[in-house]
């Protein structure tokens, strides 16, 4: 029987545009995990079963182990969740272009705060990147939201959209990968080639860094010519009176993507391009990202208002060419896809070193405990990498209506000039708008956390919608990791304060989530928004072990009893596991041991302090702040990371602490050696003492690079003279505390 054209468009439209795998090994997984839990209650049966007497020495040492153990424990457990559910998905992009659903329109937001810290040309390169991806370009529109309200950023880019006509052409007719031209020609450019093809490639590198030089030289001179100036209406907006946190709004469509005379070196129309510096006053709250990002929204949806939305942080480049399409599978499919919200793509970063020195990009972060949450259909949102459908991310509750209204949705067609846009949008991004309205609030980005990402993804939700977490093997979008320790502990401190705060607040999965949620996905939640106070058990096992060794007090049972086996057992089998599914994943065994390191000093500084600032928050003793990360170092210290050499070159406390700490494991190890050899110690007391030895060892061979940086290194990234001399004094002083 022959089909009919509606019978063969239908079969297209039900054609599935994603699919999903789930992990196997679920069983022996559910075995070994089961194994560890008794080892755990076996060792809280031990502390409490041999609890000593009131006024025997070490009591309180004893009950302090009971509750870091307690909290290791209970920390594990929520741990295991982001493993019990393992999914990958999978989109099906030739099942897409046989669709016979229209494409939507895509919104693409990039956020910059400051061109010192962020500079131009690095923001203009993300920019470029997200204007030639691989989708219709009369869908899709670029804007650029510049809470530094800077004159040379907007120079920057206004080059950046001349160059453009060259660069989107000559990146769909040679599918250039990545989209970012300065990391395409560091990494894809032979001068020794003398084809027709070179040739042209020679052009637009060329093209690209007179463009750069440009720019660099107006930055170099600190303001933007006035010849230069006169070349757009749009400097017009800047004058004496206009500073970083007080100016008006400032909004212009650069490429009008309606205007047919728009149009790229072959002839194609250009996508819109939109400049917006949202107004800020000196007496009123702008709610940092989370502000601009609401700012975005509402002035998108004046200019362009797609159905999907695409934040991108200005560092962040799209690598994937086809990064739009792939997203696109998740939410045009037919059975599935009116459930999603959000699709999360993992942040990695362009420059981590062999070994990853910072622990910056862990394999297992982005295929095992990210994706693990995302198959309980509650994906993190991470802040930047994230496709949004507009109507979830504006407060809109789930509904089955969204299934029949998604082909009709439609771009908005305007037949306003440019002028009457502009003038519109820049009431939508003024101080006043958000007076007595929802947002902040129930709409868009949720204001009050420094981590305004995250919980605006619990709260999306919690209002009925899923979200998918996506790592696909050509990485879609690439940014810059922080190449110091001082810089990648900072925003340790940030993210984990804020994650707290969120489990402190109405929000709190447990309670916010409750029966909106899965159990699995509440418990994954925790894992992160407990980081700071995860903090406590690991700093209390980092002075109380030495404390104890030191002093001969034994807090571990004897190795030759049985009491000793689960202890033993936990502890290798945890970290042969955590080997194990590193090097699995594709890690390197010292890439491992750096992330181990690096969660001692997360724990021991960042994580701590977070505790206590969201504590002192929370007694209404201090505000929320945000700290921009810093995008550019100098020569010496991009060197020095290159070559895995950690930089402890700063005077910050959280340097002190990480110095004090390792002092005073080595005071100890050293102190236990010499009474051994004196005949201090005999054997019998020695072996209650082997676990409190091999875990002071451990903590003494994690700080290696400690004790290099203080006594070794002359190098700018040696650790401080007064920051030596503070350490030493303070462990010295720790080690003769009396215990009574």
């Amino acid at each position: 029987m022959r089909r009919t054209p509606q019978a063969v468009e239908g079969e297209k439209r039900k054609l599935p545009l994603f699919k999903t795998e789930e992990a196997k090994g679920k069983v022996a997984f559910s075995l070994f995990s089961s194994s560890i839990l008794v080892g755990i209650c076996l060792i809280w049966a031990y502390r409490l079963s041999n609890l000593p007497t009131a006024g025997d020495r070490g009591r309180w040492l004893w009950i302090g182990m009971f509750f870091a153990e307690l909290g290791f424990g209970f920390y594990w457990i929520l741990t295991q969740a982001l493993r019990w559910n393992l999914v990958r998905y999978y989109p099906l992009k030739f099942n897409l272009s046989q669709s016979s659903c229209k494409l939507p329109g895509v919104d693409i937001f990039v956020c910059t705060a400051d061109p010192t810290m962020e500079p131009p040309t690095l923001v203009i390169n993300t920019i470029l990147s997200a204007m030639s991806l691989n989708h219709p370009t009369e869908k899709l529109s670029v804007y650029l939201s510049d809470d530094g309200g800077s004159q040379l950023t907007f120079y920057a880019l206004l080059e950046a959209s001349r160059f453009s006509k060259l660069w989107i052409p000559f990146c769909k007719k040679f599918n250039v990968e990545p989209r970012s031209p300065d990391a395409y020609f560091i990494h894809n450019f032979d001068l020794h080639e003398h084809t027709a093809d070179a040739q042209q490639r020679l052009f637009i590198k060329e093209q690209y860094e007179g463009m750069i030089k440009r720019i660099e030289a107006v930055i170099n001179k600190g303001g933007v010519p006035e010849e230069l100036m006169n070349q757009h209406k749009g400097f017009s907006e800047w004058d004496s009176n206009v500073t970083k946190q007080n100016h008006q709004p400032i909004v212009q469509i650069i490429i009008d993507g309606r205007d047919t005379n728009a149009v790229d070196s072959d002839g194609c129309r250009l996508p819109t391009l939109v400049y917006m510096a949202r107004e800020k006053r000196p007496d009123c709250l702008h709610h940092f990202k989370a502000g601009a990002m609401n700012a975005l929204i509402r002035v998108s949806s004046e200019i362009s208002n797609s159905a999907i939305i695409l934040n991108l942080d200005c560092d962040m480049y799209a690598n994937n060419a086809d990064s739009i399409k792939e997203a696109l599978c998740f939410f045009m499919d037919e059975e599935r896809g009116h459930q999603l919200a959000f699709v999360q793509h993992p942040q990695k970063f362009n420059n981590i070193t062999k070994n990853d020195l910072y622990g910056n990009s862990s394999p297992v972060l982005h295929k095992v405990e990210l994706p693990g949450i995302g198959g309980y259909g509650s994906a993190l949102y991470c802040g930047t990498g994230c496709f949004h459908r507009r109507k979830s991310l504006c407060g809109t509750k789930y509904s089955e209506e969204h299934k029949r209204l998604w082909n009709s949705e439609t771009r908005k067609d305007d037949n306003r000039t440019v002028h009457e846009l502009e003038e519109a949008s820049k009431v939508l991004a003024s101080c006043g708008f958000e007076k007595g309205t929802q947002w902040g609030k129930e709409m868009g980005l949720i204001y009050g956390c420094p981590v305004e990402d995250v919980v605006t993804g619990l709260a999306i939700q919690c209002r009925g919608w899923k979200s998918v977490y996506y790592n696909p093997d050509n990485t879609a979008f690439i940014g810059v990791a922080p190449p110091t320790l001082d810089m990648a502990l900072v925003q340790f401190t940030r993210w984990s304060d804020g994650l707290f705060q969120i489990f402190l607040s109405k929000y709190c999965p447990f309670i916010y989530g409750y029966n909106k949620i899965k159990l699995g996905a509440q418990m994954g939640y925790c894992v992160y928004l407990l980081w700071a106070p995860s903090s406590l058990p690991l700093l209390y096992y980092a002075i109380a072990l030495p404390f104890s060794l030191f002093r001969g007090i034994p807090l571990f049972p004897d190795i030759r009893s049985r009491w000793f086996i689960p202890f033993a057992y936990v502890f290798v089998s945890k970290n042969i596991y955590s080997l194990a599914e590193a090097l699995i994943f594709g890690s390197t065994f010292k890439a491992w041991w750096n992330l181990q390191r690096m969660w001692v000093h997360r724990r021991t500084t960042s994580f701590f302090f977070a505790f206590i600032d969201c504590i002192v928050r929370q007694l209404g003793l201090s505000q929320t702040t945000f700290t921009v990360t810093a995008k550019v170092v100098t020569d010496d210290v991009s060197k020095m990371y290159q070559q895995e050499i950690m930089d402890f070159g700063s005077t910050s406390i959280m340097f002190t602490v990480i110095s004090t700490l390792a002092m005073l494991n080595l005071f100890s190890l050293i102190g236990v050696v010499v009474k051994v050899f004196m005949g201090g110690l005999e054997c019998k007391d020695m072996e209650k003492l082997v676990s409190q030895v091999v875990l002071c060892g451990l903590m003494v061979t994690v700080n290696g690079p400690v004790y290099e940086a203080l006594f070794v290194r002359k190098d700018k990234g040696s650790m401080p003279g007064s920051v030596m001399f503070k350490s030493i004094v303070l462990a010295s002083l720790a080690c003769l505390i009396p215990l009574n």
